[in-house]
C-alpha cells in the first residue's frame, strides 16, 4: 500500500520552531510530527510514503533516510514548484501513487495528530465499497470549521457546509483520508482544494463515506493546539502504554521524560509535560503543559508553563516563563527574566522582561 502526506510550505504558524526545521520535523511529544503518522501507517502495511513537500525537500529526506532503513519503508518526495492547495499535489504525484495494484492509497495532512486507526479505516473502506473515505472527528464548537454532514447509519456523505451560521452537525473533516486511484481522475494539476472541490463531487454521486474517528484528534499546526494535542496525546499513552510515561514522588500527572535526560533534586514536573534528549532541568524547577526539546538546560528554581522551549536554550535561575512563550532554537533567557507570550527569534539573549505577548526579533 502507499500513503501521500501532504507537507505543503513555510510552516508560518509554528514559527519561530519552523526557522530551524521544516514543520513535520519539529518533535511533539519527542518524536518528529510525520514519524507518528508514518510508524502508524507502516504498522497497517503501507510500504511507501509520498511526501508532498514544496519548501525544502533535501532537508526533509536527509533527515528521513535514517527511518527509511530502521522501518523498512520507502519514503520518497513529490516537489511543487507553486503551491497547489491540498488536490493539486496529489494530481503532481499521480504516477508515484498509481501502481496498477487497484488498492486504495492514504492521504494524511501532516498536522493531524490522532491514534491513527488505519486498519479500521481500511475494512469501513472495503466495506462501504464507495471511492473515497474520510475521517471525521466531533468538535465543540463547528461553526469554525468546514462541517460534513452525513447519513449516520452507513456514513454516506451528504454534503459539506462551510462554517455554519446554524447547526447542521459536529462532524469535520480530520484530513485523514483513504482513496481509490479513481479519484485521481476527478483532479486536475493546477492549485485546488480537495475538502472544497473534488470531495463534493465524489458526495454528489453517492461515492463518498466518513468515518467517526475513535480516540482524540488535534491540529497541532499553531502553538496553543500544539500544547493541547500534547495533553491529548499524552492522555492516550496513559491508556495504550503508560509504561512510556514517567514515574516518582516528582511527577504529576502524565509526563514523558527522555532516557537522556537529567532531572535535579526536589522538582515538581507535570501535568503534560515532554522532556527531550540531552536536557538538563536543575533542581526546585516547576515545570507545567509544555515542551522542552532536545539539548535544553533549565537553570535552578525556574518555573516553566504553557510554553514550547526550543533546542539547546536555556532559562536562566528563577526565571519565569509562560502563557504561550515560544523560544525558537538556542535562546539565552537570563536569570530572574519573566516571559509573558514572549515568541522568540532563534539565537537570542533575552536580557529584560518580556511583559506581554510579543514577538522579539
Amino acid at each position: 500500500m502507499k500513503a501521500l502526506i501532504l507537507v505543503g510550505g513555510f510552516g508560518t504558524r509554528l514559527r519561530p520552531l519552523t526557522l530551524s526545521v521544516p514543520k513535520p520535523l519539529v518533535e511533539f511529544g519527542n518524536k518528529p510530527m510525520i514519524l507518528h503518522q508514518i510508524e502508524a501507517l507502516k504498522a497497517v502495511g503501507v510500504n511507501e510514503v509520498v511526501l508532498a513537500i514544496n519548501y525544502q525537500p533535501e532537508v526533509m529526506l536527509n533527515f528521513l533516510k535514517e527511518f527509511e532503513a530502521k522501518l523498512g519503508i520507502k519514503i520518497i518526495c513529490s516537489q511543487e514548484t507553486e503551491p497547489l492547495g491540498t488536490a493539486g499535489p496529489l494530481a503532481l504525484a499521480r504516477d508515484k501513487l498509481i501502481d496498477g495494484s487497484g488498492e486504495p492509497f492514504f492521504v494524511l495532512n501532516s498536522d493531524v495528530i490522532s491514534e491513527y486507526p488505519f486498519q479500521e479505516m481500511i475494512e469501513f473502506h472495503k466495506g462501504h465499497g464507495g471511492e473515497a473515505s474520510i475521517m471525521v472527528t466531533k468538535v465543540d464548537e463547528p461553526s469554525k470549521y468546514g462541517v460534513v454532514v452525513m447519513e449516520e447509519s452507513t456514513g454516506q456523505v451528504e454534503k459539506f457546509v462551510e462554517k455554519p451560521k446554524l447547526f447542521v452537525g459536529n462532524k469535520i473533516n480530520a484530513g485523514i483520508y483513504l482513496l481509490n486511484p479513481s479519484v485521481l481522475d476527478h483532479i486536475e494539476l493546477r492549485p485546488t482544494s480537495i475538502e472544497k472541490e473534488v470531495f463534493p463531487k465524489i458526495a454528489a454521486e453517492k461515492k463518498l463515506y466518513a468515518m467517526v474517528l475513535p480516540g482524540f484528534w488535534m491540529d497541532i499546526g499553531q502553538p496553543r493546539d500544539y500544547i493541547t494535542g500534547l495533553r491529548l496525546y499524552l492522555d492516550s499513552l496513559r491508556k495504550k502504554s503508560s509504561t512510556k510515561l514517567a514515574t516518582g514522588s516528582h511527577i504529576v500527572g502524565n509526563v514523558l521524560v527522555h532516557e537522556t535526560a537529567k532531572i535535579g533534586e526536589g522538582c515538581l514536573i507535570g501535568p503534560d509535560v515532554a522532556i527531550g534528549p540531552g536536557c538538563v532541568v536543575e533542581s526546585g524547577v516547576r515545570l507545567s503543559r509544555c515542551t522542552v526539546m532536545r539539548g535544553v538546560r533549565i537553570k535552578k528554581h525556574a518555573c516553566i508553563s504553557s510554553s514550547i522551549i526550543g533546542w539547546h536554550s536555556t532559562v536562566g535561575q528563577w526565571a519565569r516563563v509562560e502563557n504561550m512563550t515560544i523560544l525558537g532554537e538556542d535562546v539565552h533567557v537570563c536569570d530572574e527574566i519573566y516571559s509573558n507570550g514572549g515568541v522568540v527569534l532563534p539565537h537570542k539573549e533575552i536580557k529584560s522582561s518580556i511583559l506581554k505577548p510579543e514577538i522579539v526579533m
